[in-house]
């Protein structure tokens, strides 16, 4: 397929995308002692989609919406259906929303048991913009592209035959509608979503709606439970329930239908559909997602003698830009946040976005935005204002347009002071300042506080400096992580003391910035590492710090140990100076301690840049590209969190990271590729070239920025905004 016009003379990136990295249990190397269950697996999936898009594609090998279960795992040989998803990109929760289109030839066969089709993964071609796969026994062929909020399917038959097409809402709770409309010809319904972590169970106040339509016009057809079915033409809230219709085909016949989705109605799905996917041209349709992805993965441009490499680099692109997700309809209408079935109304040009895993994301997914789509950055923090007014709170943690307290931390604040303080400021500055405000001084009600507003333990974090252990934060899904709490949420304050500084707030400032050093409130100097203190002020006992604990999140004590991201120098001195601070770290290292697999630890290679051998951090940033990615379907190395481990890679393989995502600065690492171009938005380049003395040199010996020599170790924002040349020259030693 050519795609027109933007990149038609240049050479295609989508051909070095593999959805299939992350499908796979993880086969890096701190997986493989750091990880387990769940967080071995990427839960990545093979999504058709464009960018940020509002439902993806996956062919589907697992039934149902389970938690931790994505719909498509690479190790399965038997397809379900084809999936219109929700799925939360590289997450540990379940989907929501979604419904399933299934194939069947010969006889009408509806039962689970009898709608399974073999299939061999040669016989697959997974790419952003399109989906093929043969079936091995009936060779039937399904193929799939995409828009934001639609998609157009086609099937082809290998013979003359029955096709049946299945359309199955996929609630667990068997509260799910279908009907068939044959005057429209149309199988419509939906999919009532309902709440995860604080609040679970509950309706989340949406549907996933869908509405299908078939080229061919229906002739017949009925609704089905399980392994029942009538021609009645509705069906809803029982177990397995869905709707089937029928076609005679010949040999080489195609059958086309095109799918509109919407969170808030089957009106509105209707809507969306007509907008979008106005034909039957699927091929037009396809080459509009394969430009939308060319304009994206363009971005950056690298260039690199190592295909493994571009391979790596523009998948982890991909998984970098499927979540945000997109939820209002073309015509800006949107489910209210946190509020039962009612819809609200976005202004012209704006667009409304959810599920943020901003515990993970703040950190490098998000600045990443800020470099690449700082337009789409500030619909993001529109959209989190939006939440705030509409819930009464800032959320902490957005997913499912609902309140979940989930994870720890109040992460939205540092990602809004990074944008400000970067000139991304499309939005009621004031308004997010508030929120934010409320949650850092105002405890919620008790029934607020239940719903999953507000910081956890926050009365525990003010009256003590820390959170101690006989606060068990009873009302989070993750109960106790005192340390990492108290950690987290000075950093937190940080953030929001660095906002309130630009906004003149001299006295939220001072408070702020004072609490910003709790984190000094935990850290035990006779060990040298961060400790679960009691109120009264002894530290635990017995100790272990290189066991999983209650009181820290998902690691251990001494991988916690290096979040201050906000005052590195101060913890230096803590720990009794640059040399006992580089100490700290080898042992992590040496230890084998370090685990790349989960979040809190993705800056500690560069906090080598603040001792006396910043070619460590270079040393380190190299070894951690090698051993935890690559290019199979195992090739991350826990879940990537809706981008944020893709998002590590990118930034690390271009020789920068934000160890601390609000300041100005991002440390240096060490680059990958020969040249790396960044395309900014204001039509700017920042242009990274790379001299090796070999193809394995990593160590810096010289830069070189737009013409003069360059000594720091970290590189500001508006220089690279500015654009320009950065020459680097690598060495095969430090020395």
């Amino acid at each position: 397929m050519v795609v027109n016009g933007l990149f038609a003379q240049h050479k295609s990136l989508l051909q070095y995308v593999d959805p299939y990295v992350g499908t796979a249990p993880s086969t890096t190397l701190s997986a493989a002692k750091h990880g387990g269950g769940t967080e071995l697996q990427a839960n990545t999936i093979p999504e058709v989609c464009v960018p940020f898009g509002m439902t993806q594609w996956v062919p589907q090998t697992q039934r149902l919406e389970t938690k931790c279960i994505p719909p498509y795992i690479y190790r399965d040989n038997k397809i379900s259906g084809f999936r219109g998803t929700h799925w939360l990109s590289g997450s540990c929760v379940p989907d929501y929303g979604s419904f399933t289109v299934m194939p069947v030839t010969g006889k009408l066969r509806t039962a689970t048991a009898e709608t399974t089709a073999t299939f061999l993964h040669s016989d697959e071609l997974t790419r952003p913009d399109y989906y093929r796969v043969i079936f091995t026994e009936n060779q039937l062929k399904t193929e799939i592209t995409a828009t934001a909020r639609c998609a157009i399917i086609q099937f082809t038959a290998a013979a003359d035959d029955s096709l049946y097409l299945l359309v199955s809402p996929n609630s667990d709770k068997g509260k799910a509608h279908v009907y068939v409309n044959r005057q429209k010809n149309e199988i419509s319904g939906y999919n009532p979503a309902y709440r995860i972590y604080t609040g679970s169970g509950k309706p989340a106040g949406f549907s996933g709606y869908f509405v299908i339509r078939f080229e061919k016009q229906l002739s017949n057809g009925g609704t089905f439970a399980g392994a029942e079915h009538s021609k009645a033409d509705s069906i809803a809230d029982k177990k397995d329930i869905g709707a089937f219709t029928g076609f005679k085909v010949k040999k080489g016949e195609v059958i086309r239908i095109k799918i509109g989705t919407s969170f808030t109605g089957i009106a509105e799905a209707r809507k969306n559909l007509d907008a979008e996917i106005a034909g039957w041209n699927f091929n037009q349709v396809r080459q509009q997602a394969a430009l939308a992805w060319e304009k994206a993965l363009h971005k950056i441009e690298i260039t690199d003698p190592s295909e493994k490499n571009k391979h790596i680099f523009y998948s982890a692109m991909y998984h970098s830009m499927i979540m945000p997700r997109l939820y209002n309809d073309v015509d800006g209408t949107y489910p209210k946040f946190s509020h039962q079935y009612q819809n609200a109304q976005l202004s012209a040009g704006k667009n409304y976005y959810d599920d943020l895993s901003m515990w993970d994301i703040y950190r490098a997914e998000l600045p990443l935005l800020e470099i690449l789509q700082p337009k789409l950055v500030s619909n993001i923090i529109h959209s989190m204002i939006l939440k705030g007014q509409q819930g009464g709170w800032m959320p902490i943690f957005p997913i499912w347009n609902s309140y979940t307290s989930a994870m720890i931390g109040d992460h939205v604040a540092p990602f809004v002071a990074s944008a400000y303080l970067r000139g991304i400021a499309d939005y009621d500055v004031r308004e997010a300042y508030r929120l934010l405000r409320q949650n850092a001084f105002d405890a919620a009600p008790e029934a607020d506080y239940e719903a999953g507003k507000g910081r956890r333990a926050l009365d525990s974090y003010l009256k003590y400096g820390y959170i101690p252990l006989e606060d068990e934060v009873k009302d989070a899904p993750h109960r106790n992580e005192q340390v990492s709490r108290t950690l987290e949420y000075a950093y937190d304050d940080y953030a929001l003391a660095k906002f309130a500084e630009a906004l003149g707030d001299k006295a939220d400032y001072d408070q702020l910035l004072s609490r910003s050093k709790n984190y000094k409130n935990v850290f035990d100097a006779s060990t040298g590492l961060v400790r679960g203190k009691h109120a009264d002020g002894t530290w635990i006992t017995p100790f272990y710090p290189d066991k999983k604990t209650s009181y820290i999140t998902e690691g251990t004590a001494r991988q916690y140990t290096f979040y201050v991201p906000q005052d590195v120098a101060g913890l230096t001195q803590l720990m009794g100076g640059k040399d006992k601070l580089e100490n700290a770290l080898d042992s992590i290292f040496i230890k084998d301690e370090y685990w790349h697999g989960n979040e809190p630890g993705h800056q500690t290679p560069y906090m080598y840049n603040f001792t006396n051998h910043s070619w460590k951090t270079q040393q380190v940033v190299a070894r951690v590209r090698e051993e935890e990615y690559t290019d199979g379907p195992g090739g991350l190395s826990g879940n990537d969190d809706s981008g944020q481990m893709s998002a590590w890679y990118i930034f690390s393989s271009l020789g920068f990271y934000p160890v601390d995502p609000v300041s100005a600065d991002y440390q240096l690492g060490t680059p990958l590729f020969k040249k790396a171009v960044i395309n900014l938005d204001n039509g700017k380049k920042f242009i990274i070239n790379v001299s090796k003395n070999t193809a394995s040199s990593v160590y810096i010996r010289s830069v070189n920025l737009n013409g003069a020599n360059y000594k720091l170790n970290s590189i500001a924002y508006k220089t690279i905004a500015k654009g320009g040349v950065m020459n680097v020259y690598l060495s095969d030693s430090h020395k």
